[in-house]
């Protein structure tokens, strides 16, 4: 079984800005797909410059986002694997403006991309065969029973979480999600 990765809550503006770049989601997507890679190697696959990248991937890192890997390293070119959290966005109340304004913006660019993964599910689930499941449902909760549900689902997503590079062999790449959210717009009284 798994570690438990660390949690860590994202209510620092410098952590919300180093996340707020569309181009700083693309890479930690491409590292924890891939797994650890160079500038180089991110160049080619994201179709950036080394420089732009370099100064994006040392924003991950002064972060706490990624960290670079001194045994894979060599001379000056740096190797990078993404550091396991368990990150949670704050709720509102526990933001101050700034940070608030920051997480609206990541959480902007964000529905686009979650839009699109659900819709290549439904497009393409035949494709996908056993690898694609679903699952939706209804039930009845009070605040306290979602925060549980919550940590039941985040240990049940930890003691399945394997970086590129500790995965069992025949393992692929497989997006998660998971979001409650009341059914009627009302909150009972």
């Amino acid at each position: 079984m798994a570690n438990r990765p660390a949690i860590r809550q994202l209510s620092d503006p410098g952590a919300l800005k180093a996340l707020g770049h569309p181009l700083r989601q693309r890479i930690l997507r491409h590292l924890g797909i891939h797994g650890p890679a160079t500038s180089t190697t991110l160049s080619r696959a994201l179709g950036e410059n080394t420089g732009t990248l370099s100064y994006h991937l040392r924003q991950l890192e002064q972060n706490g986002f990624i960290e670079d890997i001194p045994e894979r390293s060599n001379g000056r070119e740096r190797w990078w694997r993404q550091i396991s959290r368990d990150l949670r966005w704050p709720s509102a109340d526990e933001l101050d403006e700034e940070s608030q304004q920051l997480l609206d913006e990541i959480t902007e660019f964000k529905v686009e991309e979650e839009l699109e993964l659900a819709r290549r599910f439904f497009r393409d689930h035949r494709r996908y065969g056993e690898w694609a499941k679903a699952s939706r449902g209804l039930t009845h909760l009070t605040r306290e029973e979602i925060d549980e549900f919550f940590e039941a689902y985040m240990e049940l997503l930890s003691r399945f979480s394997r970086a590129p590079d500790n995965a069992s062999p025949g393992a692929r790449p497989v997006f998660l999600r998971f979001f409650t959210m009341p059914a009627a717009e009302d909150p009972p009284s």
